[in-house]
């Protein structure tokens, strides 16, 4: 268990551990995952050095991290990944957490589960995520399933899944963690932000071509989004549907993905098909 982004209060988490060990795991924490330094889980070098710890100790199978925020981008730079090259293993996390998922499938080719995180169920009660990432660990995860919606482009893809949160993902464009959209499945989710923002982000990914070579788009859940006083005129899901409406590919909304209790794990970096009927929408993995 560490933390690369922001900080934790002692205690905060006690529950959610407790959660994880009823499922038969050894919780291992990192020697910083309590320190603080401005808003952040301890200095870059602390956090770097944690995540480095938990990547190399062969007795470590999985590194689960505690809450997301801000920071992962300033100490994913600072890891050696020779040694998990050699032997990976899962890192779960989401939301700030899209910077390390992406990253390992740019250089290493290595999946990693997008996955809800101890801060969303702080108090140990199990939720729909947290047995979803406890399903994803033990191998018992293969499908997720939701219901339809009124905005759908029907259809069906297949494609390697990349995505995550769309503002991280607007902030790695042009950095050594920026995945290739050529093809892929891309899902997105987002929280607080304004709407004005969030077009301005999915246009500039439509200006820049990164929109036209998916073959398909899972758009999860955009939570406690903020409008200005002169409102925008859309919400989040029909920006995004005029951001793409010039393109053939399949297009869902409403994935239970993201800042919400029901957060499905998905295999980032696996590939999938997704179907989308007027009967619901399903997200098969290989």
């Amino acid at each position: 268990m560490v933390a690369t982004a922001k900080r934790l209060e002692p205690g905060q988490i006690d529950g959610a551990l407790d959660l994880i060990r009823s499922w038969g795991l050894d919780v291992v924490p990192g020697r910083h995952l309590l320190a603080s330094d401005r808003l952040f889980a301890g200095t870059d070098e602390e956090r770097a050095a944690d995540l480095q710890w938990a990547l190399d100790d062969p007795s470590i199978k999985a590194v689960i991290f505690a809450r997301g925020g801000y920071g992962t981008a300033r100490v994913v730079d600072r890891v050696d990944w020779d040694a998990f090259s050699k032997a990976p293993k899962w890192l779960c996390g989401f939301s700030d957490l899209t910077v390390l998922h992406n990253h390992l499938l740019v250089h290493l080719g290595v999946e990693s589960l997008h996955a809800t995180m101890p801060i969303f169920f702080k108090e140990g009660h199990s939720n729909a995520g947290s047995e979803s990432l406890r399903k994803a660990l033990f191998g018992e995860e293969s499908e997720v399933v939701w219901e339809a919606h009124a905005l759908n482009r029907e259809g069906i893809a297949t494609g390697v899944l990349v995505g995550g949160n769309l503002s991280v993902l607007d902030s790695i464009v042009g950095t050594p963690s920026d995945v290739d959209w050529m093809g892929k499945v891309l899902f997105i989710e987002d929280l607080t932000e304004y709407l004005y923002h969030l077009d301005r982000m999915i246009t500039q990914f439509k200006r820049a071509g990164r929109l036209q070579g998916l073959a398909g788009l899972v758009v999860g859940q955009f939570t406690e989004m903020m409008d200005n006083e002169t409102p925008f005129g859309k919400s989040a899901y029909e920006i995004i549907l005029e951001a793409v409406a010039g393109y053939s590919f399949p297009v869902v909304f409403n994935a239970p993905i993201g800042h919400v209790d029901r957060n499905e794990a998905v295999f980032h970096g696996r590939k999938v098909q997704l179907v989308s009927a007027e009967t619901g929408n399903k997200l098969t993995f290989s």
